[in-house]
Parts: structure tokens; sequence; C-alpha cells
């Protein structure tokens, strides 16, 4: 049994993710959170139920909240780089680590935040992360692939109607045509 994982210590366990806002909202309120998360659901109509049902939608909501609620509220050290590879619920806690008080956050704290993450990415040269890539490679494929490249070979419903469609004009097409002769005919 020396192979188990001690998930334990990690003050996620067993805890639900109600429960977790719960906790994390009566310490601070949406507005903090909705700063530092910069997640919508803690900015828009913010509720404890509308926030369940979007982190349980959402992973990278969930997890973001996750770990803001290890390392701000219960106020544990940085993981190490594989442990922060795991989502947080998955990380090990070291026994000798222990939940200390909840930091003290205010939204003075959460605009320099913004303000130093966004100069970092500017450093970087992306402005929206690391979705540039991602929009290249979708061009790409979009290329070799053009979506409406089956449209061109299927029959459509009016083909196999009508196999005189390209002499139709402009009458034929008229969905009221036949309510203008009616009216016609009564004047």
């Amino acid at each position: 049994m020396p192979d188990e994982i001690n998930y334990f210590n990690n003050p996620l366990h067993g805890l639900s993710l109600k429960n977790l806002l719960v906790e994390i909202i009566d310490h601070y309120d949406f507005g903090i959170l909705f700063a530092y998360l910069n997640i919508n659901c803690f900015k828009t109509n913010p509720s404890i139920v509308s926030s369940v049902k979007f982190l349980k939608k959402t992973d990278w909501a969930r997890e973001r909240v996750e770990a803001f609620y290890l390392y701000e509220f219960k106020n544990l050290p940085r993981a190490s780089t594989e442990q922060f590879e795991l989502p947080p619920r998955e990380r090990v806690v070291p026994d000798d680590q222990k939940p200390g008080e909840p930091a003290i956050l205010s939204l003075e704290d959460a605009e320099r935040l913004r303000a130093k993450r966004v100069l970092k990415a500017a450093a970087r040269g992306n402005k929206s992360g690391h979705r540039s890539n991602q929009d290249k490679n979708y061009a790409e494929q979009r290329k070799i692939k053009p979506a409406n490249s089956d449209r061109k070979t299927q029959k459509t419903y009016r083909d196999e109607a009508s196999p005189s469609s390209s002499r139709s004009t402009e009458k034929d097409n008229d969905p009221w045509a036949n309510s203008r002769k009616k009216v016609v005919r009564i004047n």
C-alpha cells in the first residue's frame, strides 16, 4: 500500500463545489472574485446557484476557482512544477503543509495584478493569451477543406422537385404570387 497517493491533506478533498463557493464568498465577495479571477459569472447577476452551474460545465473556470481557493483562501505554498500541471483536486499537498489564514485581498491589488498580466502578455507578444496559434491552425484547416465543398456535389430538394429550376422566372419563386392574383381579381 505504499504506492497509494494521499489526497487527504488536500483541502479540496471531499469539498463540494457549492461549499467551496460559499466559503470563498462568505470571506470575500463576488466583486473581489471577479477582479482576481476575471470570470464573468461573478460579475453579471452573481449568485451561488448560477456560479455553481457555470463552474460545473466549465473545467478551466472551475480549476481557476479551485486554485484560488488553495493558494489565496487557504494560503498554501505554491505547487511544484509537476503538481502544477495537474488539476487542483488531483494535486498532492505534502503532509508538512497546512492551510493558513486567508490572504487579505483588495480591489486595488487586483487592479495592479491585472496591469502586471497585461504587461507580461505584451512582452510575450500575445495580446489574448496563447490562442493566436490555434487560430492559424484553424485557418489552415479551412484552406485544406472548405466547408461548402460538400454542398456542390449534393442535390437539393428544389433540384429534385423541378428539373427545370434553371429556367424558372421570378414569378415562379414568388411565394405571394397566388395571393396577388386573388387581390387583382377582386378589384
